[in-house]
Protein backbone atom coordinates (compact mmCIF):
# COMPACT_ATOMS: atom_id res chain seq x y z
CA UNK A 1 0.00 0.00 0.00
CA UNK A 2 1.22 3.38 -0.68
CA UNK A 3 1.68 5.85 2.34
CA UNK A 4 0.03 8.30 0.80
CA UNK A 5 -3.35 8.16 -1.92
CA UNK A 6 -4.90 10.63 -3.42
CA UNK A 7 -7.78 9.79 -5.25
CA UNK A 8 -10.78 12.31 -6.91
CA UNK A 9 -9.99 15.16 -5.25
CA UNK A 10 -12.04 18.19 -5.83
CA UNK A 11 -12.03 21.85 -4.60
CA UNK A 12 -14.16 24.73 -5.91
CA UNK A 13 -14.62 28.11 -5.50
CA UNK A 14 -17.81 30.12 -5.99
CA UNK A 15 -18.34 27.91 -9.29
CA UNK A 16 -14.54 27.85 -10.30
CA UNK A 17 -12.81 24.35 -9.90
CA UNK A 18 -9.61 24.87 -8.49
CA UNK A 19 -9.03 21.37 -8.31
CA UNK A 20 -10.91 18.59 -10.48
CA UNK A 21 -10.78 15.20 -9.54
CA UNK A 22 -6.91 14.63 -9.23
CA UNK A 23 -5.61 11.42 -8.23
CA UNK A 24 -2.27 10.49 -7.52
CA UNK A 25 -0.36 7.56 -4.60
CA UNK A 26 3.09 8.41 -3.04
CA UNK A 27 4.96 5.39 -2.02
CA UNK A 28 7.53 5.08 0.71
CA UNK A 29 10.98 6.99 0.46
CA UNK A 30 9.23 8.57 -3.10
CA UNK A 31 9.76 12.35 -3.99
CA UNK A 32 6.72 12.83 -6.03
CA UNK A 33 6.15 16.50 -7.68
CA UNK A 34 3.36 18.41 -9.26
CA UNK A 35 4.63 20.19 -12.09
CA UNK A 36 2.79 23.29 -13.04
CA UNK A 37 2.08 27.12 -13.59
CA UNK A 38 0.89 29.63 -11.14
CA UNK A 39 -2.84 28.99 -10.87
CA UNK A 40 -2.49 25.36 -11.72
CA UNK A 41 -4.37 23.96 -8.87
CA UNK A 42 -0.99 22.73 -7.25
CA UNK A 43 -1.22 24.73 -3.49
CA UNK A 44 -5.04 24.09 -3.42
CA UNK A 45 -4.56 20.19 -3.62
CA UNK A 46 -1.12 20.02 -1.29
CA UNK A 47 -3.32 21.79 1.65
CA UNK A 48 -5.84 19.19 1.15
CA UNK A 49 -3.69 16.58 1.67
CA UNK A 50 -2.15 18.18 4.46
CA UNK A 51 -5.59 18.48 6.11
CA UNK A 52 -5.01 22.53 6.08
CA UNK A 53 -7.95 23.03 4.40
CA UNK A 54 -11.49 21.09 4.15
CA UNK A 55 -11.92 18.67 1.03
CA UNK A 56 -15.44 19.35 -1.47
CA UNK A 57 -14.77 15.63 -2.72
CA UNK A 58 -12.74 12.55 -2.95
CA UNK A 59 -10.67 11.46 -0.67
CA UNK A 60 -6.95 11.43 0.63
CA UNK A 61 -5.23 8.65 3.25
CA UNK A 62 -2.42 8.83 4.72
CA UNK A 63 -0.74 5.70 6.11
CA UNK A 64 -4.07 4.44 5.88
CA UNK A 65 -6.10 7.29 7.73
CA UNK A 66 -8.57 9.29 5.97
CA UNK A 67 -7.15 12.54 6.43
CA UNK A 68 -10.56 14.50 6.56
CA UNK A 69 -11.54 12.36 9.78
CA UNK A 70 -8.08 12.01 11.48
CA UNK A 71 -6.63 15.29 11.11
CA UNK A 72 -5.21 16.06 14.09
CA UNK A 73 -3.53 12.62 13.59
CA UNK A 74 -2.20 12.92 10.20
CA UNK A 75 -0.50 16.54 10.93
CA UNK A 76 1.54 14.71 13.52
CA UNK A 77 3.05 12.57 10.97
CA UNK A 78 3.97 14.59 8.44
CA UNK A 79 5.90 18.15 7.57
CA UNK A 80 4.47 21.00 6.23
CA UNK A 81 6.48 23.66 4.38
CA UNK A 82 4.29 26.62 3.26
CA UNK A 83 5.27 28.87 0.06
CA UNK A 84 5.43 31.53 2.45
CA UNK A 85 6.62 32.03 6.29
CA UNK A 86 6.69 34.48 9.04
CA UNK A 87 8.52 33.77 11.80
CA UNK A 88 9.50 35.46 15.31
CA UNK A 89 12.17 38.07 14.51
CA UNK A 90 13.68 38.23 17.79
CA UNK A 91 14.13 34.75 17.96
CA UNK A 92 17.03 33.07 16.74
CA UNK A 93 17.10 30.15 14.47
CA UNK A 94 17.90 27.78 17.25
CA UNK A 95 15.20 29.02 19.73
CA UNK A 96 12.99 28.83 16.71
CA UNK A 97 13.42 25.27 16.23
CA UNK A 98 12.95 24.32 19.91
CA UNK A 99 9.56 26.54 20.10
CA UNK A 100 8.59 24.07 16.79
CA UNK A 101 9.29 20.95 18.52
CA UNK A 102 7.42 21.89 22.06
CA UNK A 103 4.15 21.79 19.60
CA UNK A 104 4.48 18.08 19.01
CA UNK A 105 5.88 17.55 22.59
CA UNK A 106 9.30 16.40 21.55
CA UNK A 107 12.95 17.04 22.43
CA UNK A 108 14.75 17.18 19.16
CA UNK A 109 18.71 17.61 18.90
CA UNK A 110 18.45 21.21 17.28
CA UNK A 111 22.19 20.48 16.21
CA UNK A 112 21.46 17.58 14.59
CA UNK A 113 18.37 19.48 12.42
CA UNK A 114 20.76 22.22 11.63
CA UNK A 115 23.30 20.17 10.72
CA UNK A 116 20.32 18.28 8.13
CA UNK A 117 19.75 21.85 6.33
CA UNK A 118 23.93 23.38 6.96
CA UNK A 119 22.59 25.81 8.91
CA UNK A 120 25.25 24.78 12.02
CA UNK A 121 26.87 28.79 12.17
CA UNK A 122 23.23 30.26 12.00
CA UNK A 123 22.05 28.80 15.42
CA UNK A 124 21.65 32.14 17.36
CA UNK A 125 21.50 33.75 14.51
CA UNK A 126 18.04 35.79 14.23
CA UNK A 127 15.46 35.35 11.22
CA UNK A 128 15.46 38.23 9.20
CA UNK A 129 19.38 38.66 9.34
CA UNK A 130 19.20 35.42 7.09
CA UNK A 131 19.52 35.22 3.26
CA UNK A 132 16.33 34.15 1.88
CA UNK A 133 17.94 30.42 0.89
CA UNK A 134 18.92 30.11 4.49
CA UNK A 135 15.14 31.09 5.61
CA UNK A 136 13.96 28.42 3.48
CA UNK A 137 16.13 25.99 5.12
CA UNK A 138 14.74 27.59 8.32
CA UNK A 139 11.21 26.89 6.99
CA UNK A 140 12.79 22.66 5.59
CA UNK A 141 14.20 22.65 8.85
CA UNK A 142 10.32 23.23 10.91
CA UNK A 143 9.00 21.08 8.85
CA UNK A 144 11.46 17.87 10.10
CA UNK A 145 10.99 18.92 13.60
CA UNK A 146 8.39 16.40 14.59
CA UNK A 147 10.48 13.31 12.33
CA UNK A 148 7.52 13.06 10.30
CA UNK A 149 6.99 10.29 7.47
CA UNK A 150 6.22 12.26 4.94
CA UNK A 151 7.80 16.22 3.95
CA UNK A 152 5.56 18.46 2.25
CA UNK A 153 7.20 21.17 0.41
CA UNK A 154 5.42 23.87 -1.79
CA UNK A 155 7.36 25.86 -4.08
CA UNK A 156 10.27 25.33 -1.77
CA UNK A 157 13.22 27.29 -4.05
CA UNK A 158 10.86 30.21 -5.77
CA UNK A 159 12.59 33.65 -5.56
CA UNK A 160 16.26 31.64 -4.64
CA UNK A 161 19.47 32.52 -6.70
CA UNK A 162 20.46 29.00 -8.83
CA UNK A 163 23.26 28.34 -5.95
CA UNK A 164 20.83 28.57 -3.15
CA UNK A 165 18.33 26.61 -5.14
CA UNK A 166 20.93 23.67 -5.46
CA UNK A 167 21.86 24.15 -2.11
CA UNK A 168 18.37 23.29 -0.88
CA UNK A 169 18.22 20.79 -3.39
CA UNK A 170 20.65 18.42 -1.75
CA UNK A 171 18.89 19.23 1.44
CA UNK A 172 15.93 17.57 0.12
CA UNK A 173 17.30 14.81 -1.11
CA UNK A 174 19.66 14.08 1.98
CA UNK A 175 15.60 14.08 3.39
CA UNK A 176 14.44 11.39 1.09
CA UNK A 177 17.54 9.28 2.48
CA UNK A 178 16.58 8.97 5.67
CA UNK A 179 13.67 7.23 4.06
CA UNK A 180 10.56 9.46 3.97
CA UNK A 181 8.13 10.54 1.41
CA UNK A 182 8.48 13.88 -0.20
CA UNK A 183 5.86 15.78 -2.27
CA UNK A 184 7.12 19.18 -3.52
CA UNK A 185 5.18 21.27 -6.24
CA UNK A 186 6.99 23.77 -8.41
CA UNK A 187 7.11 25.47 -11.84
CA UNK A 188 10.61 25.07 -12.15
CA UNK A 189 11.49 22.15 -14.74
CA UNK A 190 15.24 21.29 -13.96
CA UNK A 191 14.31 21.14 -10.64
CA UNK A 192 11.48 18.66 -11.24
CA UNK A 193 13.85 16.53 -13.93
CA UNK A 194 16.42 16.67 -10.73
CA UNK A 195 14.61 15.70 -7.46
CA UNK A 196 11.92 13.83 -8.39
CA UNK A 197 11.78 9.53 -9.58
CA UNK A 198 7.85 10.44 -10.53
CA UNK A 199 6.24 13.89 -11.62
CA UNK A 200 2.38 15.01 -11.92
CA UNK A 201 2.11 17.41 -14.34
CA UNK A 202 -0.98 19.43 -13.15
CA UNK A 203 -2.91 22.59 -15.42
CA UNK A 204 -6.26 23.67 -14.61
CA UNK A 205 -7.00 22.02 -12.13
CA UNK A 206 -6.44 18.85 -12.81
CA UNK A 207 -3.56 16.08 -13.63
CA UNK A 208 -2.76 15.49 -16.93
CA UNK A 209 -0.01 13.05 -16.98
CA UNK A 210 1.76 10.99 -14.55
CA UNK A 211 5.56 9.16 -15.11
CA UNK A 212 9.09 9.26 -14.40
CA UNK A 213 10.93 12.18 -16.03
CA UNK A 214 12.24 9.67 -18.37
CA UNK A 215 9.08 8.26 -19.09
CA UNK A 216 7.33 11.48 -19.78
CA UNK A 217 9.98 13.08 -22.13
CA UNK A 218 10.04 9.68 -24.26
CA UNK A 219 6.37 9.26 -24.41
CA UNK A 220 5.67 12.66 -24.85
CA UNK A 221 8.32 14.81 -25.98
CA UNK A 222 10.09 12.15 -27.77
CA UNK A 223 14.11 11.79 -26.91
CA UNK A 224 14.94 14.72 -29.41
CA UNK A 225 13.36 18.14 -29.91
CA UNK A 226 13.56 19.61 -33.46
CA UNK A 227 12.89 23.56 -33.80
CA UNK A 228 12.80 25.62 -36.95
CA UNK A 229 11.24 28.61 -38.44
CA UNK A 230 9.36 28.14 -41.99
CA UNK A 231 6.33 30.52 -43.01
CA UNK A 232 3.34 28.50 -44.28
CA UNK A 233 4.18 25.32 -42.96
CA UNK A 234 1.73 22.53 -44.22
CA UNK A 235 1.37 21.06 -40.35
CA UNK A 236 -0.77 18.47 -41.12
CA UNK A 237 1.73 17.13 -43.94
CA UNK A 238 4.67 17.51 -40.96
CA UNK A 239 2.76 15.61 -38.57
CA UNK A 240 1.67 12.65 -41.10
CA UNK A 241 5.78 11.85 -41.11
CA UNK A 242 6.12 8.48 -39.11
CA UNK A 243 8.66 9.52 -36.91
CA UNK A 244 6.71 12.68 -35.89
CA UNK A 245 5.12 12.12 -32.56
CA UNK A 246 3.99 16.26 -32.30
CA UNK A 247 4.03 19.50 -33.57
CA UNK A 248 3.58 22.88 -32.02
CA UNK A 249 3.63 25.95 -33.65
CA UNK A 250 3.68 29.42 -32.51
CA UNK A 251 3.34 31.95 -35.73
CA UNK A 252 6.46 31.25 -37.50
CA UNK A 253 8.58 28.90 -35.33
CA UNK A 254 7.88 25.46 -34.66
CA UNK A 255 8.75 22.44 -32.54
CA UNK A 256 8.58 19.19 -33.91
CA UNK A 257 9.19 16.11 -31.41
CA UNK A 258 10.72 12.99 -32.48
CA UNK A 259 12.38 9.64 -31.42
CA UNK A 260 14.05 9.88 -34.82
CA UNK A 261 15.79 13.23 -35.30
CA UNK A 262 18.00 12.27 -38.48
CA UNK A 263 15.44 10.51 -40.30
CA UNK A 264 12.56 13.47 -39.27
CA UNK A 265 14.78 15.61 -40.67
CA UNK A 266 15.38 14.10 -44.44
CA UNK A 267 11.49 13.81 -44.62
CA UNK A 268 11.28 17.10 -43.42
CA UNK A 269 13.69 18.58 -46.06
CA UNK A 270 11.90 16.45 -48.61
CA UNK A 271 8.82 18.04 -47.75
CA UNK A 272 10.03 21.70 -47.96
CA UNK A 273 11.69 20.80 -51.20
CA UNK A 274 8.33 19.27 -52.62
CA UNK A 275 5.98 21.78 -51.52
CA UNK A 276 7.73 25.13 -51.33
CA UNK A 277 8.30 25.96 -48.03
CA UNK A 278 11.78 27.60 -46.59
CA UNK A 279 12.98 26.19 -43.15
CA UNK A 280 15.54 28.16 -41.90
CA UNK A 281 17.21 28.51 -38.30
CA UNK A 282 17.31 25.00 -37.61
CA UNK A 283 18.01 23.70 -34.60
CA UNK A 284 18.32 19.88 -33.03
CA UNK A 285 18.39 18.81 -29.18
CA UNK A 286 17.30 16.62 -26.44
CA UNK A 287 13.54 16.02 -25.34
CA UNK A 288 13.22 18.03 -22.23
CA UNK A 289 9.74 18.50 -19.45
CA UNK A 290 9.15 21.59 -21.14
CA UNK A 291 8.75 19.94 -23.97
CA UNK A 292 6.28 17.51 -22.65
CA UNK A 293 4.59 20.86 -21.02
CA UNK A 294 4.28 22.14 -24.66
CA UNK A 295 3.01 19.11 -26.07
CA UNK A 296 0.20 18.42 -23.69
CA UNK A 297 -0.68 22.29 -23.22
CA UNK A 298 0.27 23.88 -26.16
CA UNK A 299 2.41 26.56 -24.27
CA UNK A 300 5.03 27.06 -22.27
CA UNK A 301 4.88 26.60 -18.39
CA UNK A 302 5.23 30.76 -17.89
CA UNK A 303 2.60 31.66 -20.11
Amino acid sequence: MSLIEVKDLAKSYEGLKAVDGVSFAVDKGEIFGILGPNGAGKTTTMEMVEALRPIDSGSVLIKGLDVAKNAHKVKQMIGIQLQSTSLFDYLTVAETIDLFASFYHRSVDITEILDEVSLTDKADAFFPSLSGGQKQRVSVALALVNDPEAVFLDEPTTGLDPQARRHLWDVVEATRQKGKSIVLTTHYMEEAETLCDRIAIMDHGKIIEIGTPHELITKLAGDSAIEFSAKELPSKKVEAISTVKGLKSTENRHLVFTTRPQETIIELMTLSKNTGFDVYDLQIRSGTLEDVFINLTGRRLRD
